[in-house]
């Protein structure tokens, strides 16, 4: 079965589109993703026995530490890979066409957001700065070109030029993105405070053992209060996927349309639990088209009737990874 391309993919409107392409996209990497053909048998599942998505099975997320997860031949262009402390196995995505990532990160950015070019994006991101193969910096640094806006930039640790770039953008009245990992904007309003309601501020979790976890309703009430914001956003993505899904307050994420999320039973992973049910967190990413577009994360979380839905901690014993996972 071929793959299906890009126009395809990001022209999902109905769910009957998305089912008919996530079993198009399965039935391609069950066929072309070697690692995930061995799964799928080792599960003792006939490909042709699958006629919705909520019945594909998800690889675990581990394999892509142990092995390459690819659905094509064609070489590679970029290795995202994920961040880790000394002596963490990490994960590494092998992407073929970046072009893939940059469509689906552009298209979920207008969605949730509107036009790039309206928007100053300022990005606090020191750990993923200071490391090769991050796809959070790949995707922030493509978005602060597309703004085209000689304002926007990257700062690493220089916070008194980040807080004189947000006086002058409240008082110029342009929309501003900040963007940052979680320490590093709370390291910001330790010694700075701002009063900037139309700021919109987009943590990407991760503490990197530099602070204690907490959670996401101190977090953000902290956060709210520093940088004088109703709500704090949220952008839900790992160095596994090509796509992201977006939270505006509150912890609760949605997805753009060619992505969405199944919560399975912790103690049956081919069982999928009912709406409200806390359980593991498994992604359908229909961008992931020369990977693996379907990934059985070590998140825990909850969905809800609309399809939006709630990350609410990890599993036991796996790894602490920067990836939007805050213990709730």
């Amino acid at each position: 079965m071929n793959k299906p391309g890009k126009q395809q993919v990001f022209s999902i409107s109905t769910n009957e589109q998305f089912n008919d392409t996530a079993l198009q996209v399965f039935n391609y990497q069950a066929r072309h993703n070697p690692v995930y053909r061995q799964f799928i048998e080792g599960l003792k599942i006939d490909p042709a026995s699958i006629t919705s998505y909520g019945q594909i099975p998800f690889l675990p997320i581990e394999f892509f530490k142990s092995h390459t997860i690819l659905s094509t031949d064609a070489p590679v262009e970029v290795t995202f890979t994920s961040s880790g402390t000394t002596g963490m196995i990490t994960s590494s995505h092998r992407v073929t066409d970046t072009s893939w990532y940059g469509d689906s990160f552009r298209k979920a950015f207008a969605i949730f957001y509107g036009d790039i070019k309206d928007y100053t994006v300022l990005a606090l991101l020191p750990s993923y700065l200071e490391r090769e193969g991050s796809s959070l910096i790949y995707m922030v640094d493509d978005l602060i070109k597309q703004s085209n806006n000689p304002d926007s930039g990257f700062f690493l640790y220089n916070h008194d030029e980040l807080f004189h770039q947000l006086k002058k953008q409240q008082a110029a009245g342009k929309p501003t993105l900040l963007i940052g990992v979680t320490f590093g904007l709370l390291d910001f309003i330790e010694n700075y405070r701002v009063n900037f309601p139309e700021l919109v501020v987009m943590e990407t979790g991760g503490m990197k053992g530099r602070r204690k976890e907490m959670i996401r309703e101190e977090l953000h009430d902290i956060l709210g209060k520093g940088f004088g914001v109703k709500h704090i956003h949220s952008e839900y993505g790992m160095t596994e996927l090509l796509s992201q899904a977006y939270s505006k307050g509150d912890g609760i994420f949605d997805c753009p349309p060619w992505m969405k999320i199944i919560i399975r039973d912790t103690n049956d992973p081919l069982s999928t639990l009912q709406t409200g049910k806390t359980g593991g967190i498994s992604v359908i990413d229909l961008a992931n088209i020369n990977s693996c577009a379907f990934i059985a994360t070590q998140d825990l979380g909850r969905i809800y009737a609309d399809g939006s839905f709630e990350v609410l901690g990890r599993f036991d014993q796996s790894d602490i990874r920067g990836c939007n996972l805050l213990i709730a």
